[in-house]
């Protein structure tokens, strides 16, 4: 333990990057219930995806900018921290819609919920699906480094990729599993699957690489100039 004149202290980066991570964590499932259209692509046709794709890259390329500067022992710590906002972001919504009446000349409480309120089955599976793919995309990245440090990009890319892969697998089969549709019809798991999948890999190549280097290169300038 250190004594009263003591201080513990981190790298500058670190605690940026851990302050960043904690918020997209809870962002990445607020911006989940919009689905926004990737427009059309040769060879793939229209694609879609829930908007949190967007804060999750950002989770997936802050820690592997992490493990890269700072070891995966590190960014594994990172990703289980994450838990924590997560969950109380989780419990905070669920207290806030079903728990505290709306006032009475506030009329949206139904879109509210509608929008924001997630049964106890999609919140464990963004749990799982969170904890497994991020400890993967870590995982993956150090492995490939195989303690060289070298290819970044091409390290940052197949961990993201095989991330987001996984990612999908676990959380619309843990969510979807058994449900049936108003006809009766069980969820088409394999083509929710399909368009999920193909959308992710082609933003993990358009955005993972290039992000992990400016952020890799943002966190040693912020420690180089502490």
């Amino acid at each position: 333990m250190p004594g009263p004149s003591e201080t513990l202290t981190m790298p500058r980066s670190l605690f940026a990057f851990a302050l960043l991570y904690g918020g997209l964590v809870v962002l990445a499932g607020v911006l989940g219930t919009k689905i926004a259209s990737l427009g059309h692509w040769p060879l793939l046709g229209d694609l879609a995806v829930e908007s949190g794709i967007f804060a999750f890259l950002l989770l997936v390329v802050l820690a592997s900018a992490v493990a890269e500067l700072f070891g995966q022992d590190t960014a594994n710590r990172i990703v289980r921290l994450g838990f924590v906002p997560l969950i109380v972001s989780m419990a905070l919504l669920t207290f806030v819609i079903h728990a505290v009446p709306p006032a009475p000349f506030w009329s949206d409480q139904g879109a509210f919920a509608r929008l924001l309120g997630q049964g106890a089955r999609m919140q464990f599976a963004g749990l799982v699906s969170y904890g497994v793919s991020q400890t993967l995309n870590v995982a993956v990245f150090s492995r490939l480094a195989s303690g060289r440090g070298s290819l970044l990009l091409v390290r940052g890319w197949v961990a993201g990729v095989l991330s987001q892969v996984v990612d999908t697998l676990i959380f619309i089969t843990l969510s979807f599993w058994g449900v049936r549709d108003a006809s009766g019809q069980l969820f088409p798991l394999a083509r929710m699957m399909e368009g999920q999948i193909i959308a992710k890999l082609v933003l993990s190549t358009i955005m993972v690489p290039p992000l992990i280097w400016a952020f890799v290169c943002l966190g040693r300038r912020l420690d180089r100039a502490g």
